[in-house]
């Protein structure tokens, strides 16, 4: 049978479209897979991962205690991929790569979503800071260890890339990841991603926005005539009715989610192709260099989008409910946090091993960025499990 060449793409790609056999490599050289382009190979990688099936078990904005309808932070990854892949193709670039950024956009989150995030930042603020992004790109490259050879996941430099810069030239001092990362390779932190990047990054908003309507909705956090105080919402939700006078409130949520994905998926499409139209890039690297977004919102998309993440906000994050949660992740996550920091030896011995291998024993910056890689790493179950085990005095005695 005649063998598949590994650079093999399943879709015509345009001319500033990224293309496996242009790939600037990995950071450890390896013989290319007899099946799969460079591009799929590191999807691949990424969906094996531990900390890819870890996000079934991390929130999204509710905890996986409150019901099993609400999204959590693997059901929103897949969300993203499947946008991303739409707008892929339509733009003809690589699909393949952008599915692998959406796949791994989030692989750095904590348990208990920003709750958590921002509790370990507050812990982590006297030992070089503490952030999603960059804790994706950490276990990309350091953090998964499945090679004898290197740790992390050793991915092309564009899957990097994306991951590193998908929401824009990286400006100021970067973190931790990203510096040891662009010592191995030049990511080129002052230009912007590649269109498979771009396209990562918006297919993250519409998913999010679009599916934390649903979930507040299903919550009893706001109702549908709340919906109405948002212009894009009122709109759909005014031709929807129209549509289906008699349409039930069950359907009308779903019509209205449908529908406002696709006005904005149009809207991409058009503001995209007229930045396309007057940049005309030939080659991925004239989108690095364009100085602008190519995927984008138009104007009156950004505002519409702007006043629904407030609403969202204001209504949903911010709600009593999830700042009670937030109170006790709070003290979860701070008190799992300065019991590892203080006494490394509480840790599991792979994770006390991380640190004696880093010589971390006597050193508190390395030894506090180890512990909270094991906290970002976990589920919400599993920081509330480890909770109980340190703190609740008869666990292990009943």
């Amino acid at each position: 049978m005649k063998q598949t060449s590994y650079n093999y793409c399943a879709m015509p790609l345009a001319s500033y479209a990224c293309k496996p056999e242009q790939s600037l490599g990995r950071v450890h050289d390896e013989p290319e897979s007899r099946r799969r382009n460079a591009f799929q190979r590191d999807r691949d990688r990424i969906i094996h991962s531990s900390a890819f099936r870890r996000l079934k078990y991390k929130t999204q904005v509710f905890v996986y205690h409150e019901g099993d309808h609400y999204r959590t932070r693997l059901t929103h990854t897949l969300e993203v991929a499947q946008i991303t892949r739409t707008l892929a193709r339509s733009f003809m670039v690589n699909e393949d790569l952008a599915e692998t950024i959406a796949l791994a956009h989030d692989m750095g989150h904590t348990p208990f979503a920003h709750m958590g995030e921002d509790s370990l930042k507050e812990v982590m603020e006297p030992y070089g800071r503490f952030e999603h992004n960059d804790q994706s790109l950490r276990v990309l490259t350091t953090l998964e260890r499945k090679y004898p050879r290197w740790d992390g996941l050793n991915l092309t430099w564009e899957t990097l890339e994306g991951v590193v810069k998908h929401n824009g030239p990286i400006k100021g001092e970067p973190h931790i990841a990203v510096r040891e990362l662009q010592e191995k390779m030049d990511l080129r932190l002052d230009t912007y991603a590649s269109m498979e990047a771009q396209v990562a990054a918006i297919s993250d908003d519409i998913a999010y926005n679009n599916h934390d309507v649903e979930d507040g909705i299903r919550s009893g956090l706001f109702c549908i005539d709340d919906l109405a105080q948002v212009p894009i919402l009122s709109r759909i939700i005014g031709q929807v009715r129209d549509n289906y006078p008699d349409i039930a409130d069950r359907y009308l949520i779903q019509e209205t989610k449908r529908d406002m994905i696709g006005v904005m998926v149009d809207d991409v499409l058009a503001e995209t192709a007229s930045r396309l139209d007057k940049v005309k890039p030939e080659s991925p690297d004239d989108v690095r260099e364009a100085g602008m977004q190519m995927v984008a919102f138009s104007a009156g998309m950004h505002e519409d989008v702007q006043y629904l993440r407030s609403f969202l906000f204001e209504r949903m994050y911010k709600h009593y409910t999830i700042n009670r949660i937030g109170l006790k992740v709070e003290r979860i996550v701070g008190e799992l946090f300065q019991a590892f920091h203080k006494n490394y030896k509480l840790l599991p011995d792979n994770w006390q091993n991380r640190i004696t291998e880093a010589g971390a024993q006597r050193n508190e910056q390395v030894r506090a960025r180890i512990v909270a890689d094991y906290i970002a790493g976990m589920t919400d179950r599993y920081a509330i499990r480890e909770h109980e085990r340190l703190f609740d005095l008869y666990w292990d005695l009943r």
